[in-house]
């Protein structure tokens, strides 16, 4: 891609998020997944009921003699890491754009925001046989090299021993330690797929450990064509990680096949990511996704909204 077709696809990623999804998301400063703060603030007189114990400020009340709980300040100047999935299996698209493409909307999109906000952004970028990474640094410019960057990254190439999911997210974990938002963009598809979705995912265990620290976003990346099979007799397939071809004849019983392992795979995929307890947004090659990462979001928002409510009639 040349310097001028390359900026004119960031001005135009830029444009979108600022119009669009940035004027859906108005407000304070919450971020993509609300939170109260990980900064701690002054103590006050703790209320049964709505406060949660867990903030119990035990040396203030120690010398009071009242409950007192410290508040959270919300964070004003975050630090966002993305690990951006840019492996062979990401240069596939058969609808509006390809995967690749679709991975850095996402992190652009999440890098815009950030920036109007005052936050640091920075990355890991997965490509062949290595695991790039670019320093995290707030404003615009910082943000543009980036994405460029990762626009001018050639197509992954088949290596003998390219580095798995897991590797990546354990890199992103050691990458930075103090707290803050972590943004997984991949398609989440395995060397060796498990079709049990109730099976521990590889990557799984380095999510959790991820995710016991830091918010953590995971963004499922998917073509139309990886979930169902077009009635179009036969066909060679080439697989993208190994370079690999088959012919197979796309007949009524393997394509059903097919989309039952595929939804299988997904299902898997959903239930790892639950059990690690982190939010998870799928965008898809042939949707607007613009505005199902607005969904998302306002969708976490309320869901946030609701919990919080709910803790206040507790007594």
């Amino acid at each position: 891609m040349s310097a001028s077709t390359a900026e004119q696809a960031l001005r135009r990623l830029e444009l979108t998020v600022t119009r669009r999804l940035d004027g859906l998301l108005h407000g304070a400063h919450q971020g993509l997944l609300p939170g109260a703060g990980s900064e701690a603030g002054d103590s006050r007189v703790y209320v049964p009921g709505e406060d949660d114990v867990r903030r119990m400020d035990w040396n203030v009340t120690a010398r009071t003699t009242v409950p007192h709980v410290r508040d959270l300040i919300a964070d004003r100047e975050l630090e966002t890491w993305a690990l951006a999935d840019l492996s062979p299996s990401m240069d596939f698209g058969t609808a509006g754009t390809d995967k690749r493409d679709l991975v850095i909307s996402a992190v652009g999109a999440i890098g815009f925001l950030s920036s109007r906000l005052g936050d640091r952004f920075g990355a890991l970028v997965m490509h062949d046989e290595f695991i790039h990474r670019m320093p995290a640094r707030t404003g615009r410019p910082a943000l543009y090299g980036l994405l460029h960057s990762l626009m001018d990254a050639p197509r992954g190439a088949a290596v003998p021993d390219p580095p798995d999911l897991a590797e990546g997210i354990e890199v992103l974990a050691a990458t930075r330690r103090r707290r803050g938002m972590r943004l997984i963009v991949s398609d989440f598809l395995d060397a060796r797929p498990e079709l049990d979705p109730d099976a521990e995912r590889p990557w799984e265990r380095p999510v959790r450990r991820l995710a016991a620290r830091h918010q953590v976003l995971a963004v499922e990346v998917i073509d139309p064509r990886e979930l169902e099979l077009p009635d179009v007799g036969r066909v060679a397939f080439t697989d993208p990680e190994t370079g690999k071809v088959r012919e197979v004849h796309l007949t009524p019983k393997v394509r059903q096949a097919y989309a039952e392992a595929a939804e299988l795979q997904r299902e898997g995929t959903r239930r790892a990511l639950r059990r690690a307890g982190i939010a998870h947004l799928v965008l898809r090659t042939d949707r607007d996704w613009v505005f199902d990462i607005a969904q998302f979001v306002l969708r976490q928002r309320r869901m946030s909204h609701v919990a919080r409510r709910a803790h206040g009639k507790v007594t």
